[in-house]
């Protein structure tokens, strides 16, 4: 089978590369609005692209001629949290996707408690195994859509006790859920550990 993009509208688009690019982390923001809503939302296009200073990279995209309400709070107070959900939160996850008046806080509307962040204004998911405090460090327009890839450094790390060993998180007892084509959820499979590949130096010329 052969698809040419340009064909597709954007729409068409999008449902088949969420269908492609899988299995996707999802990043489950909180932000806050210039009138104090806090606001939750899910991102399935996420990653990181810096490990010193640790920074995280979110793709926003618009509904109609809109932005969503999380690209503009975070433009307008350059502060947000990123968490990542467990296999429990997957339907407050999910319902968190629907879209609401700016006017109502997601967080609210689904009973969800809240804890206060060290280095920011913006509140966290208490019930979340991970969240990571950010700043908005960069933001860039993509594409005829003009998606907003958003990059933000982590000023703290908030991490459930027992989930990290020697260093490392503990994949399995971390449990996250992962995002694939429409209103579909993952959970982890089986875990492969292969040997460690370590790269030889090139001798000196």
């Amino acid at each position: 089978m052969l698809i040419d993009p340009i064909d597709l509208s954007a729409e068409r688009i999008y449902r088949l590369m969420t269908g492609i690019v899988v299995p996707r982390p999802i990043a489950w923001v909180t932000s806050l609005s210039r009138d104090g809503v806090l606001n939750l939302a899910p991102f399935s296009a996420f990653t990181f692209v810096s490990q010193k200073p640790p920074m995280l990279g979110i793709s926003v995209g618009r509904k109609g001629d809109d932005y969503k309400d999380t690209a503009d709070n975070i433009l307008d107070t350059e502060e947000y949290v990123i968490h990542i959900a467990d296999t429990p939160l997957m339907h407050a996850v999910h319902e968190s996707s629907v879209e609401h008046p700016r006017e109502i806080s997601e967080v609210e509307h689904l009973g969800l408690q809240t804890a206060p962040c060290e280095r920011i204004k913006v509140s966290r998911l208490a019930a979340a195994p991970v969240a990571m405090e950010c700043r908005l460090r960069q933001c860039l327009e993509f594409g005829d859509a003009r998606s907003r890839f958003i990059v933000g450094e982590v000023v703290m790390f908030h991490i459930r006790d027992g989930l990290v060993a020697n260093g490392k998180v503990e994949t399995e007892a971390l449990d996250p859920i992962a995002r694939i084509g429409g209103p579909r959820y993952a959970r982890l499979g089986e875990i492969v550990t292969l040997r460690a590949v370590f790269q030889t130096p090139k001798s000196a010329e």
